[in-house]
């Protein structure tokens, strides 16, 4: 003891436990500085992959892994807002039951995705236990073994993209780092909806005619490329090709002008898709010019479908919201892959011949290896309430040979 009664080994035992505590900051420390090294290794890995690929699924994928990892659910999903149908859709769905989620519907604002996307609001219950409701739902369904529930929307502005849903995470969901890594992929997630869907509007822009909303000539040559590299793995496959050309449209411009003329052909082509059904493809191939891919329709079914398009084209009276219920009819050629034209250039000079057969007789349709098929003489019908002059001139139009 010394004269004031301390130990002389006092200030050694303080330097020790300043030494303990220091080592303990050091390890706090060092737990925080590997879970932001977690981070930051998570998000450059999520970067990485927003700038190398421009492939939805694979980016949402990717994200999701990262996610699943992090917290460690039993189930996770990824539900897409579909705008026009105005309902959740599975795009990825991992765990039980995951095959048949994919096929499962949710409408806006019905069951907890729906409510997140719908109010744009994150619903996060870390036990179901501690949750009045929460507890009730889950002891009323069993099945389902729901223990902690988080369900967070993926937003860009004001808009919701879709819904992250976590089923039974291990770790603290209300936690500082939980709702920050949460937040920062669901960020990560709404950067790469977006991108996909700019991609896919402006491939959509490059494939589509302005006027008709058809597909135009360049894709239709994208797509003949498909069908010829089809039928070279499978020689089986057929398709036929269909050209269509108005007859004396010139005269619908001449006398009701461009934007009435603009506005007919966009409803002729509403009629081809129509009539057609999605199966097959229309194309505005130039002015007033159009084709049809009929993929694997070999002649006559080809023929079949060509023939209820004609009938169709004669029966429809178009531009009626208008007050003028215009008539009109076609030149019709038909040709089929591979015994009318064996490449895209054969196919399409073997169709386009046709479609001049046609324009001999006008409101007529011939077909490679048959020749004229139709009755261009068959009578149109005026629409009620027209005066019979005006049906006569229409007759008249239709079935005037063309000089050009």
């Amino acid at each position: 003891m010394t004269r004031w009664g301390y130990s002389a080994q006092a200030p050694e035992c303080g330097l020790l436990v300043m030494r303990c505590r220091l080592a303990e900051k050091r390890q706090q420390f060092a737990v925080i500085e590997s879970k932001q090294m977690d981070h930051l290794r998570v998000f450059h890995d999520v970067a990485r992959a927003l700038t190398q690929t421009l492939e939805l699924e694979d980016i949402l994928r990717t994200i999701m892994d990262k996610m699943a990892q992090f917290f460690g659910p039993e189930r996770w999903s990824m539900l897409m807002v579909d705008e026009k149908a105005q309902q959740l859709y599975y795009a990825i769905a991992i765990g039980e039951d995951a095959e048949t989620l994919k096929t499962l519907r949710i409408p806006l604002g019905e069951g907890v995705a729906g409510w997140v996307a719908s109010t744009g609001n994150a619903l996060i219950v870390p036990d179901v236990a501690l949750d009045v409701e929460w507890s009730a739902f889950s002891r009323a369904h069993p099945e389902l073994n729901i223990q902690s529930i988080a369900c967070i929307p993926i937003r860009s502005g004001d808009k919701t993209l879709g819904v992250i849903q976590l089923l039974n995470s291990k770790l603290d969901l209300m936690s500082e780092y939980s709702n920050s890594f949460l937040r920062i992929l669901c960020d990560y997630a709404a950067i790469a909806i977006q991108n996909a869907s700019s991609v896919k509007l402006i491939h959509e822009l490059t494939i589509t005619d302005d006027c008709t909303s058809l597909f135009n000539a360049r894709h239709l040559y994208t797509m003949l490329d498909e069908q010829v590299a089809l039928w070279a793995g499978r020689r089986s496959h057929r398709f036929s090709l269909l050209f269509v050309d108005l007859d004396h449209f010139k005269e619908v411009n001449d006398t009701h002008g461009h934007l009435v003329g603009s506005r007919l052909l966009s409803e002729v082509g509403s009629l081809m898709k129509r009539v057609l059904g999605p199966e097959n493809s229309c194309f505005r191939y130039g002015g007033d010019e159009f084709v049809a891919l009929l993929p694997g329709l070999a002649k006559q079914p080809a023929l079949d479908a060509t023939m209820r398009l004609w009938e169709a084209l004669r029966e429809e009276r178009f531009l009626t919201a208008q007050g003028l219920s215009l008539a009109l009819a076609g030149s019709f050629g038909l040709a089929s892959f591979p015994e009318d034209g064996n490449s895209v250039q054969a196919i399409i000079r073997a169709a386009d011949t046709m479609m001049y057969a046609a324009k001999t007789t006008r409101d007529n349709v011939s077909v490679a290896g048959m020749g004229l098929v139709a009755n261009g003489n068959a009578a149109v019908q005026a629409p009620a309430g027209r005066s019979a002059t005006m049906a006569g001139a229409d007759l008249a139009t239709m079935r005037r040979v063309a000089t050009a």
